[in-house]
């Protein structure tokens, strides 16, 4: 991505943390939301002044020991870790692999094998690459099944389906957060964030707050029209020979009415289709 991500990400990150989670006193009114400046550089052991080059874009290339305080002086989970060491091409051989978007036959098979499961491959900015028939079911609510930022965020059907919109959400933009340390010079990546900025409030505001997540595994509470609710536990698994590529799996507990209703609406897509 163009600009200083680097001080975007340190500025946005300082905001978050209050002085109290440090184990720092605060006295009288801040000006600043969460820890001032020279607050982040004496927790990180760094000269007041080279933070704040680091937040202005003047300096680019820390140390992984000063990074490694900076994580720490701002309370960073491990993909936020990561990202900060991304963002300054300090992780050797993971700042420039770029994605391969086209899904192998193997896989594609693999995925199809799945008939009780809904199973799709995505990019780092969140494109279906591909998807099997349940999947296909699954997303038939909204208007295209291309990309899972725009499904949520512009798509009528993202906040119906959603049933937890707002967590969702979150999670969505965190992860293309990640994608922007992994490939900051994505063209692909720049014309999705300039499409979403431009329609979304709700995305330009949690895009400036510079959360980073990567996807792994979760709960998904989602309502769709033909079957009703469903309460789905996810797997993230990486394709090891195509960087960047996820295979992601939804599963319904045994037996349960969620696993029914998964059932039933696979049989009623099949339907379709061969009535077309």
């Amino acid at each position: 991505m163009a600009g200083n991500e680097l001080g975007d990400f340190l500025r946005a990150r300082r905001a978050g943390v209050q002085p109290q989670d440090v184990g720092m006193p605060s006295h009288g009114v801040r000006r600043v939301s969460g820890l001032r400046r020279e607050e982040v550089a004496v927790l990180a052991g760094v000269n007041g002044d080279y933070y704040t080059r680091l937040e202005q874009g003047r300096e680019r290339h820390p140390s992984a020991q000063v990074l490694g305080a900076l994580s720490q002086a701002l309370c960073l989970d491990a993909d936020s870790r990561a990202h900060l060491f991304r963002l300054t091409g300090t992780v050797p051989g993971d700042r420039f692999t770029h994605t391969e978007d086209t899904v192998s036959t193997t896989l594609r098979q693999l995925m199809d094998g799945y008939a009780y499961a809904p199973a799709f491959v995505l990019n780092r900015t969140l494109d279906l690459l591909a998807t099997n028939a349940l999947a296909d079911a699954l997303f038939s609510p909204f208007e295209a099944a291309d990309n899972l930022a725009r499904m949520t965020f512009l798509d009528p059907a993202g906040r119906l389906f959603n049933t937890r919109w707002n967590w969702a959400a979150q999670a969505t933009v965190a992860n293309l957060r990640e994608a922007a340390g992994h490939e900051p010079e994505s063209r692909r990546l720049r014309e999705l964030v300039a499409s979403l900025t431009g329609r979304s409030e709700d995305f330009t505001r949690l895009w400036n707050a510079h959360t980073v997540r990567g996807k792994t595994r979760g709960a998904k509470h989602l309502l769709h029209p033909d079957v009703g609710p469903l309460t789905l536990t996810y797997q993230c698994l990486d394709v090891r020979d195509a960087p960047g590529q996820q295979l992601v799996i939804y599963q319904a507990e045994p037996d349960s009415p969620s696993a029914h209703a998964l059932s039933l609406l696979g049989s009623m897509h099949a339907d379709r289709i061969s009535r077309h």
